[in-house]
């Protein structure tokens, strides 16, 4: 743990840190977003900023740390637990979706601004990635064995899953007429029917699951 995030864990403003840090890089991009852009949404100066983190590269890897953790924690090791793979499949998606609009870009930047990070962070986080894409496509691979998958291939297609998810953080506008829950179901649904093979499921049935 580096003395920054000891710092923000003992005080309790680590989720907002990163979160409202997440959203600025998400929008502006990791080269053109200073610290004091970071300094200045959170309402403290730059030098109250640095009193919790080490530099902004440091600070960009533990944002994708935190949202890695959010995955594992909320996501993989409930997901573990779900015995059909149809039921786990479509509770990855959604909770995955909820996540993204709830973590404001910080899931999302894992994918985007990797390049940013040292080649050891760069390691960690592509390591945490694939153990989390390895899980999506182990999913998809129970339902192709089952014989409930359409015949694609299944890398493609946990690609495709979290390409969809991900790009949530760019377009869900939390005052639209859709609530967070509405949209991983939707979500889900288009991936369920795209996927599983029609004798598998039936579209009242998806959101029976």
């Amino acid at each position: 743990m580096t003395p920054g995030k000891k710092h923000l864990e003992s005080d309790g403003r680590a989720a907002e840190v990163y979160r409202t840090a997440a959203q600025i890089i998400l929008q502006k991009g990791y080269d053109a977003t200073s610290v004091s852009d970071i300094a200045r949404a959170l309402g403290i100066t730059k030098a109250g900023l640095y009193h919790y983190i080490r530099g902004k590269t440091q600070l960009l890897f533990d944002i994708m740390e935190f949202g890695l953790d959010e995955l594992d924690r909320e996501v993989v090791r409930p997901a573990r637990l779900i015995v059909d793979p149809q039921a786990r499949l479509r509770f990855l998606i959604t909770t995955h979706a909820r996540i993204v609009t709830r973590g404001l870009g910080a899931v999302t930047i894992v994918v985007d601004e990797a390049r940013a990070l040292t080649a050891a962070q760069n390691r960690k986080v592509t390591h945490r990635k694939r153990a989390y894409f390895d899980f999506l496509r182990g999913t998809l691979d129970e339902l192709k064995k089952n014989r409930k998958l359409r015949d694609v291939d299944t890398t493609v297609a946990a690609f495709s899953l979290l390409g969809m998810v991900n790009w949530l953080s760019r377009w869900y506008q939390p005052e639209g007429r859709l609530t967070v829950a509405a949209i991983a179901d939707e979500l889900a649904d288009m991936a369920l029917r795209g996927l599983l093979r029609s004798t598998t499921h039936s579209s009242r049935g998806l959101r029976a699951i």
